[in-house]
């Protein structure tokens, strides 16, 4: 119960004001994820596109179940646990459990009528999904020889009537539950489970289809059509087989024993989490009573537990990866490169003479892959220095990072391991890198290192530079072509230097957080990041209070600090002109109507998930522009290693500027946020706009 009780404290850290005037941050989630199922909503965007929403929509709210709700769970268990069934200054977590049921069956059956004009539109497009029941002869004899050349392998029946307790059960894989009996032996009857694996087969089968026309079966309905193969020993005639999925509480508690190591700790957590309770159980509405309650009983779910019934297709988020069988425009342009390096210039070259800021992913990643790569083959650089969170499978960064260790660079990272559901793929990463002589930092107490940092040190002359990046977004090459970040990269003396800094404080942490106190550039949480916020803030109210114009316009995927709220709310009050680009959580105080206006809070939904912080104060007409890895939560400002950086290049401030200034105007993709999480699309009172087209417009147009 460590983590349970750990969870309620920052429960009530974050909920310093009273009882009932935030919107919860879980309630908050889920409007957010309604604004994706807009997007899968929408016939403007294209039929390809929409499908994939739905399979966002799917996997984040996997997601959520997984970690919030199994936390809000644990939560419940303790306070039983403790005779206490309310807590004094936040919703008791039962009761944001009800609300989030009552809005996830709301959500599903908005999911469900989508889907239906989704699949009727697919029809049209001669696209048709078609179960084992609707084979023609020639379908038949493919799914039985697709079945025993591809998928048999795989297929391991679970016979479980009589089984005290059910054997592990995989999250988030999908289950066929299968009543077998005999037409003539009503008494005869066993029950089994299979799963499906999409995993190693992949969900959907393309079969043999007239000209014109594309017919798939997904991967369940091929297993369903050949059960009287995979049971031909029982002598069965009758198949009942439906499908559901179960998705368990997933996080990582890590060990106290004494004796285990980081890495063991971290390594146990990993193997704990495969016993996970369930936190959701979704099936087929359609699935046989017996076997049903037979599941929910053996699951141990209750009345209090996530039982969700559903159609025929379950686990959507593979729809992420539907086959692009649909002859459509797509609305999706190439990222182009930089204007600063089309001349084939080194990237070093050109960062030691002035700063440059990608765009992804209106811009090319390459620029950060090639920084990296020379650095490995630049015989004048001693050092690299990087963090890494989240990377791509067969991550290029990784591979140049390796290649400069092979030449004799001393290559530092630090890999945050406790990155959630990345923590078994940074463990591989590490073994790797250790392998070919990276020196691989893994952790910092009780603190995760989500800045997004880069410093290489070169001999230039007789003189030692550094240069690199720091950015809002991942060293992920894969997401940087759908994620919507900034990237600054600079030789900037004052920077560099500090952000050297905090790589000493992250190799010596032991020693204490001197290295990264003091900062005159960088904002670092948990050090300065609140105060200076803080004070930025306070700065645009003196200003408002003395006549002159204030002004503060901030980006986040989430707002939920209510220190910070409450300061914009002081800042509104005062007459501040604010801005909120939140795309995710915002926690609103429902008792503020009047100043919840003066936020202008909007978010944006669209074909590119934003994913940057940026923070911009008017001061006077001399901005203060930061781009940031951090988020406004507890989490981001108390229990992480974040950094913001200024923007110091007066070109790059206004280009920046310019960028969120075409967010504010966005008319098409820009959802209004207040306490009724009603996601009502900004008025179009005037031409279309749609920033994420403009934005591209505008950057493309520097290329001229």
């Amino acid at each position: 119960m460590l983590l349970a009780a750990s969870s309620l404290n920052l429960y009530r850290n974050n909920a310093r004001i009273m009882k009932s005037n935030y919107i919860a941050r879980d309630i908050s989630w889920l409007s957010f994820n309604a604004r994706v199922l807009q997007e899968a909503n929408d016939s403007t965007v294209p039929l390809f596109e929409r499908i994939r929403f739905l399979g966002i929509f799917s996997n984040k709210l996997d997601e959520f179940f997984r970690v919030r709700v199994g936390t809000l769970k644990r939560m419940v268990e303790y306070l039983d646990r403790k005779g206490n069934h309310t807590i004094d200054v936040i919703e008791s977590p039962q009761t944001i459990l009800d609300e989030i049921q009552r809005t996830v069956l709301r959500q599903q059956n908005e999911f469900n009528r989508i889907w239906l004009n989704i699949n009727k539109e697919l029809k049209s497009k001669n696209v048709f999904i078609i179960d084992d029941k609707k084979l023609n002869i020639s379908q038949k004899e493919f799914v039985k020889t697709y079945f025993d050349e591809h998928v048999r392998p795989y297929i391991i029946p679970l016979m479980i009537e009589n089984l005290p307790e059910l054997p592990y059960l995989r999250d988030k894989s999908l289950y066929l539950a299968i009543v077998m009996r005999n037409k003539n032996n009503a008494y005869s009857e066993k029950f089994s489970l299979i799963e499906v694996p999409s995993r190693s087969v992949g969900r959907f089968i393309i079969l043999p289809s007239k000209a014109g026309t594309t017919n798939i079966i997904l991967l369940e309905d091929l297993i369903r059509f050949n059960l009287p193969i995979i049971f031909a020993h029982f002598k069965f005639n009758q198949f009942d087989a439906h499908i559901f999925k179960i998705t368990k509480d997933a996080e990582i508690d890590i060990d106290q024993e004494v004796g285990l190591n980081f890495i063991e700790k971290i390594s146990k957590g990993i193997k704990n989490r495969r016993k996970g309770k369930p936190v959701r159980f979704v099936y087929e509405k359609d699935m046989n009573s017996e076997l049903l309650e037979f599941l929910i009983k053996k699951l141990k779910l209750t009345r209090k537990s996530s039982i969700i019934p559903g159609g025929h297709i379950h686990n959507f988020r593979h729809f992420m990866d539907f086959p692009n069988v649909i002859a459509e425009k797509t609305n999706r342009p190439s990222p182009f490169i930089h204007p600063a390096f089309i001349k084939k210039s080194q990237v070093a070259e050109i960062i030691l003479q002035k700063d440059v800021m990608l765009h992804f992913p209106y811009h090319t990643y390459d620029p950060v892959i090639d920084m990296l790569r020379e650095a490995a083959m630049d015989d004048s650089v001693i050092s690299i220095k990087i963090t890494a969170y989240r990377l791509a499978s067969n991550s290029k960064v990784i591979n140049a990072l390796i290649n400069a260790a092979r030449n004799g660079k001393k290559v530092t990272v630090f890999l945050e391991l406790k990155a959630r559901f990345d923590e078994e793929a940074n463990l591989q990463w590490k073994a790797i890198m250790e392998e070919e002589g990276v020196h691989v930092l893994v952790g910092v107490p009780n603190k995760k290192v989500h800045a997004k940092l880069c410093v290489i040190q070169k001999r230039v002359n007789t003189k030692l530079v550094m240069y690199g990046f720091i950015s809002t977004g991942n060293l992920n090459e894969k997401t940087a072509k759908i994620y919507a970040d900034h990237c600054l990269l600079t030789a900037s003396k004052s920077l560099m230097n500090e952000a050297n800094r905090i790589f000493n404080y992250l190799q010596n942490w032991q020693l204490g957080d001197k290295p990264i106190v003091k900062m005159r550039n960088l904002l670092i949480s948990p050090i300065n990041m609140r105060n200076s916020i803080m004070l930025l803030i306070e700065n645009e109210i003196k200003h408002a209070k003395q006549g002159k114009q204030a002004k503060i316009i901030v980006k986040l995927n989430s707002l939920s600090d209510t220190l910070l709220v409450e300061q914009l709310y002081k800042a509104a009050k005062a007459g501040v002109e604010i801005h909120l680009i939140i795309r995710g959580i915002i926690t609103l105080r429902r008792d503020h109507e009047k100043l919840n206006q003066k936020l202008n809070a909007i978010s944006i939904v669209d074909q590119y998930l934003e994913h940057a912080r940026v923070m911009i104060f008017h001061n006077k007409g001399n901005e203060k522009v930061y781009i940031s890895s951090a988020d406004w939560m507890v989490r981001n400002l108390d229990h992480r290693i974040e950094v913001a950086v200024p923007i110091l290049d007066a070109t790059i401030k206004r280009e920046l500027i310019d960028i969120i200034n075409i967010q504010l105007k966005d008319n098409q993709k820009a959802r209004v946020l207040d306490t009724e999480l009603q996601n009502k699309y900004v008025p179009s009172v005037k031409k279309r706009f749609e920033s994420q087209e403009e934005t591209y417009i505008y950057l493309k147009g520097k290329n001229k």
